[in-house]
C-alpha cells in the first residue's frame, strides 16, 4: 500500500502524520487489497469556523477509486470523521464485491442447474 499525506495551506507535522497513519490502519483490518491511499489535509480561510479544516482521502482499490471528504473546526476531529466515513465506505464496497461473486451461483441454481451438473 502506498500512502501519501499532503497538506494544503498547512505543514504536515510528524505527529499529525503518525495520527493519520494510525487512523488508516483500521481500514486495512477490513480490506487488505488497497493499492494506493492519498490523504489531503487543507485549511480554508472561511468565515465559518466549523468548516475551516478539511480532510479528504482517495482510496484506490482494485477496479475503483473511493473518495471521502470531511470538514470540522479541529483537524484531528476531521481526521477522526474521515476514518469513520472511510471505514463505512470500505465495508460497503467489500460487501458489494462479495455479493456479486455469490450472486452468479444463485442465478445458476434458480435456472434449474446445479453446481454439480455444471462442473
Amino acid at each position: 500500500m502506498n500512502l501519501t499525506i499532503s497538506g494544503h495551506h498547512l505543514e504536515v507535522t510528524p505527529s499529525l502524520r503518525s495520527y493519520v497513519m494510525a487512523k488508516l490502519e483500521r481500514i486495512l483490518r477490513h480490506f487488505d487489497q488497497v493499492v494506493d491511499v492519498k490523504v489531503l489535509l487543507t485549511v480554508h480561510n472561511q468565515k465559518e469556523k466549523e468548516k475551516r479544516q478539511r480532510a479528504g482521502c482517495t482510496l484506490r482499490v482494485k477496479g475503483q477509486d473511493l473518495f471521502v471528504e470531511t470538514s470540522h473546526f479541529d483537524l484531528y476531529a476531521a481526521v477522526d470523521a474521515l476514518a469513520d466515513k472511510l471505514d463505512r465506505v470500505v465495508v460497503r464496497y467489500k460487501t458489494r464485491q462479495q455479493g456479486s461473486r455469490y450472486g452468479s451461483a444463485k442465478r445458476l441454481d434458480d435456472a434449474g442447474l446445479t453446481l454439480a451438473s455444471v462442473g
